[in-house]
C-alpha cells in the first residue's frame, strides 16, 4: 500500500515557481476534510462566505473583504482532489487593483496509515501577485508550512477550525 505522500506526489505535476504550498497531516479522515472544503457554511468558517458546489464546471464566489472572488471548479474528485480557479474582481475605479489575481487553488487529500488525512494545498500564481518578496526570493522558492510528525501547523488560517464542525 502506498503512503499518503507518494499518492499525492504521483497525482501532482510540477509545481509552478510562483506557487505557495501548504501541507498538513490531520487526524480527521478524508470524508470530514472534504466536507470542510466543500460545504459552504464549513468553508466560510475557515475562509470567507461562499456558495461553493463541488462539481466540475460549476461557478461560485467568495465574498472577499474588498471585492468578490470569482471561482470555477476545474476538478472535483470527492475525498481526493478539489481544484478551482481564483479570480479577484476589482471594484470599478479601483486603480490599485487594475492587475487582479488570476490563479488556481488545488487541494489534494490522501488517507494516512492512521486513517487521518494528508492535505496539500497549492495556490499557483499567488506569490507573483500577492507575495512578491516570496517570488523574488528565488525562481523555485515555495513556502511550505505543515505539521509533519509532531509539529503543529504554523499557517494562520489552517483548516482545523472548520474540521471541528465537519
Amino acid at each position: 500500500m502506498k503512503d499518503a505522500r507518494s499518492m499525492i506526489e504521483e497525482n501532482q505535476g510540477e509545481i509552478a515557481p510562483d506557487a505557495i504550498e501548504f501541507e498538513y497531516d490531520l487526524p480527521e479522515p478524508p470524508e470530514k476534510v472534504w466536507r470542510a472544503l466543500t460545504v459552504p457554511e464549513l468553508l466560510a468558517a475557515w475562509m470567507m462566505p461562499n456558495n461553493i458546489r463541488p462539481q466540475a464546471g460549476s461557478h461560485f464566489a467568495f465574498a472577499g473583504p474588498e471585492a468578490a472572488i470569482e471561482c470555477e471548479i476545474l476538478d472535483a474528485e470527492p475525498e481526493r482532489l478539489l481544484r478551482y480557479s481564483w479570480r479577484e474582481q476589482p471594484q470599478p475605479g479601483d486603480a490599485a487593483r487594475q492587475d487582479p489575481l488570476d490563479s488556481t487553488v488545488t487541494f489534494t487529500l490522501a488517507r494516512t496509515v492512521s486513517g487521518g488525512t494528508h492535505l496539500r494545498i497549492v495556490h499557483d500564481g499567488f506569490a507573483r501577485k500577492a507575495m512578491p518578496a516570496v517570488a523574488m526570493a528565488g525562481a523555485s522558492c515555495r513556502l511550505s508550512l505543515g505539521s509533519r510528525g509532531s509539529r503543529k501547523p504554523v499557517a494562520a488560517n489552517i483548516p482545523l477550525l472548520t474540521l471541528r464542525a465537519a
